[in-house]
């Protein structure tokens, strides 16, 4: 039996298009739409990544919806007279400001008239009235399992069987498996860091931020120089204005910790895929759980070797790609041991596949919004 194709509208609203998994997912999951045939909008304020969409085929249509006031509550009008004209068959919520732009216009609609409702929650959000309206869709999708325990446990109101776990993906386009650099690119690398040259490289990418692990990282790198092992640290992340205190702090640290010429800030890289491949090692050291973890996914689908601590969405991908670089949360010992380890093993993850994979990722809410519809 061959199942007629319905064209949808999906309209879909976060703060902004810049950077960040969020934006990317939307961007992903807009682009897949006109693939397949449906239609895609998107809402948001704006932002470096609307060129991208539209040159998708999807549309953008800017509102200020991205600023944590009630101030923003003023553009709920706006969008419900967005949803009367446009009649999207899907609205899908993916951040808590627009969340309750959304909601409360969709809200005010005639039964009859209103889309259905999908959030997605792509983090461990502080629990509270604020967050609860990522858990009113009518769908609500959850972007890794740990994530999906959080929610049933802290809203007893969401009925489990209305959850869905769709997990973020990676593209084996844009992260081949054994990845070969450019020459130009690994000339230009040796030239800037010539201090590489003989060294195993252990990369930690993320923002600079307390908790994302940076300061384990140096610690990890002087408990190995120690123990004679010729290493080098890379933190590659930017650093937000109000967190340059911190990013002082760690330059301190690892002066104290007689590192500071065995670790390079790499600052913001637009070409992250490069700099793992050439790195000997990956690192995800975040001390509060990750709801997924993108950037170890995607060191994993390039064949790097990944240590990530055993907690939330990044455990979840070890456990089944690289069980060996898994390590207790915050266990300096556990850390040291299995790096030095791996760093002689030389193992390589398993071969992503579904449902880690962009593709399973977009066709797996394709198939949300279609359940929806036909109800």
């Amino acid at each position: 039996m061959v199942l007629e194709f319905v064209r949808m509208k999906i309209l879909q609203i976060l703060p902004e298009l810049n950077s960040g998994g969020v934006e990317r997912g939307t961007l992903e999951i807009a682009a897949f739409l006109v693939h397949e045939g449906h239609e895609a909008l998107v809402v948001s304020n704006g932002g470096r990544q609307v060129v991208a969409l539209e040159k998708s085929g999807a549309r953008h249509v800017a509102m200020p919806v991205h600023r944590k006031s009630f101030a923003t509550l003023l553009q709920v009008g706006r969008l419900r007279r967005l949803l009367i004209n446009e009649r999207p068959d899907i609205l899908h919520i993916r951040s808590r400001v627009p969340g309750w732009v959304a909601w409360l216009a969709w809200r005010k609609l005639p039964v009859g008239a209103r889309p259905r409702l999908v959030s997605t929650v792509h983090g461990f959000y502080s629990v509270n009235a604020y967050s609860a309206v990522m858990t009113r869709g009518e769908r609500v999708i959850t972007v890794s399992a740990s994530v999906r325990d959080y929610v049933l446990e802290n809203y007893p109101q969401v009925e489990p069987e209305n959850v869905r776990i769709i997990h973020r993906g990676v593209s084996p386009e844009e992260f081949p498996r054994d990845y070969k650099v450019g020459a130009d690119w690994l000339e230009r690398w040796r030239t800037e860091y010539p201090q590489l040259q003989g060294k195993k490289t252990l990369l930690l990418p993320g923002r600079i931020t307390r908790w994302k692990g940076q300061e384990d990282l140096l610690n990890l790198v002087a408990t190995l120089k120690a123990r004679g092992l010729a290493v080098h640290g890379l933190i590659a992340g930017e650093t937000h204005p109000k967190k340059r205190a911190f990013g002082e702090e760690l330059v301190s640290l690892a002066m104290r910790l007689g590192v500071a010429r065995d670790v390079s800030f790499l600052g913001q890289r637009d070409d992250i895929r490069e700099v793992m491949t050439v790195s000997d090692l990956v690192l995800s050291l975040s001390r509060q759980p990750e709801a997924f973890g993108r950037v170890s996914l995607e060191a994993a689908a390039l064949g790097r070797p990944v240590i990530g601590y055993d907690h939330g969405g990044v455990s979840e991908q070890l456990r089944v790609l690289f069980p060996q670089g898994l390590v207790p949360v915050g266990d300096a010992a556990r850390l040291a041991e299995t790096t030095a380890r791996l760093l002689v093993e030389k193992g390589k993850p398993a071969e992503v596949s579904e449902p880690f994979t962009r593709d399973a990722m977009c066709r797996s809410t394709l198939a949300v919004y279609r359940e929806l519809i036909r109800i």
